[in-house]
C-alpha cells in the first residue's frame, strides 16, 4: 500500500511542478524575477509555518543537526535554485525548450553528488543508461533544436545549470543530515530563510516593488506558485525524499514535462506532435530501466511467480 501512495504522491508532484512552469512564465511579466521568487516563498513559508504549528509538536528546530538541515534547504533548495532559475529564464535568448533540458539535468547531477555523499544510493550502469535515456526523452519532448540551445545566451543557461546543480546538491545533503525534524517544520523554516536570502539578493540587484504590476493574472500566478507548487509541492517532495532517496525523487524532472504537455493539450488546444510521442516513449523506457527491479517485484506480487531480487 505504501508503494501506491508513493506513486500517487510522485505523480501529483510532477503535475503540480510541471504546470508551475506556466505560472512562472505568466508571473515574470509582472514581477522582477528574484523579488517574485522571494514573495512566493514569503507566502509559502508563512502558510507552512502555520501548518507546522498545527500538525507537529516541533514547530522550531532544536539542535545543530536540525538547523543544518534547514540551512541546506534555505540556501540550496529555495534561494539559490529559484534565484538562478528565475533570472536565467528572463533572458529572451533562452527558449523554453533549452531551459527545460538544462533543468532536467538535475537527476543526473544528483547521481554524481550521491556517489560522493550517499554511497548506498549509487546507481548501476543500467540505471545510469536509464537516466540518460530519460534526458534524451525530455529533449525530444521539447522539440529541441541543438543549434538553438548552443547559440547565444550562454550566461543565462549557465545560471539555469547552476540552479539544477544547487537543487541536486541540496537534495543529497538534506538526506545525508537525516535529522529528526518534522518535514513540515523543516520546509517552513527553509522557505522563510530562503525568502529572506532572496530579498537581500533582490535589493542588491536593484529590484524594487514599484516594478510589480498587480492584476488577476499576476495574483493568480503568485497564489498558485505559493500554495500549490511551493507549500504543497515541497511537502510532498520532502516526504518522498525520505521514502525514495535523492536519486529517485529527482526523476520528477523527467515526468513534469509530460504533465506540462498534457496541460497544453487540454487547456491550450496544443496537439502533441510525433516528437512529443517519441519523448513520452523514451522517458517511459528510461523509467523501465531505472525501476526494472521494482517492476519485477510488482509482477511477482501480481502473478505469484518467482523473479530476481529487486535492484
Amino acid at each position: 500500500m505504501t508503494r501506491y501512495r508513493s506513486l500517487g504522491l510522485f505523480l501529483v508532484l510532477a503535475a503540480v511542478w510541471g504546470s508551475a512552469f506556466m505560472a512562472i512564465k505568466a508571473g515574470l511579466a509582472y514581477f522582477p524575477p528574484v523579488l517574485f521568487a522571494a514573495i512566493r516563498y514569503d507566502i509559502a513559508g508563512v502558510v507552512m509555518l502555520a501548518y507546522a504549528l498545527y500538525a507537529t509538536d516541533v514547530p522550531l528546530p532544536r539542535d545543530r543537526a536540525e538547523w543544518t538541515e534547514v540551512a541546506i534547504g534555505a540556501v540550496l533548495l529555495i534561494a539559490l535554485y529559484h534565484a538562478l532559475l528565475f533570472i536565467g529564464q528572463t533572458d529572451p535568448t533562452v527558449t523554453s525548450a533549452a531551459a527545460a533540458v538544462v533543468v532536467s539535468l538535475s537527476p543526473v547531477l544528483t547521481t554524481g553528488f550521491a556517489r560522493a555523499f550517499l554511497p548506498s544510493e549509487r546507481l548501476t550502469a543500467v540505471g545510469i543508461i536509464g537516466m540518460v535515456l530519460g534526458l534524451v526523452g525530455v529533449a525530444v519532448l521539447s522539440e529541441l533544436d541543438p543549434s538553438n540551445l548552443l547559440a547565444g545566451g550562454t550566461v543565462p543557461k549557465l545560471l539555469i545549470l547552476g540552479a539544477a546543480a544547487a537543487f541536486a546538491l541540496g537534495s543529497v545533503l538534506t538526506r545525508r543530515v537525516d535529522s529528526d525534524l518534522p518535514i513540515a517544520t523543516m520546509e517552513a523554516w527553509a522557505m522563510i530563510g530562503g525568502a529572506l536570502i532572496m530579498h537581500v539578493v533582490s535589493l542588491a540587484l536593484g529590484e524594487t516593488a514599484g516594478r510589480i504590476v498587480l492584476n488577476g493574472e499576476s495574483i493568480a500566478a503568485l497564489a498558485y506558485l505559493s500554495i500549490a507548487a511551493s507549500a504543497i509541492g515541497f511537502l510532498i517532495y520532502f516526504e518522498l525524499l525520505e521514502r525514495l532517496g535523492a536519486i529517485e525523487i529527482n526523476l520528477v524532472s523527467y515526468v513534469a514535462p509530460i504533465f506540462a504537455a498534457l496541460a497544453g493539450w487540454a487547456f491550450l488546444q496544443e496537439v502533441p506532435s510525433v516528437a512529443t510521442a517519441g519523448g513520452f516513449l523514451l522517458i517511459f523506457a528510461g523509467f523501465v530501466l531505472l525501476k526494472r527491479g521494482a517492476i519485477r517485484a510488482e509482477i511477482t506480487a501480481w502473478t505469484g511467480t518467482d523473479a530476481r531480487t529487486a535492484d
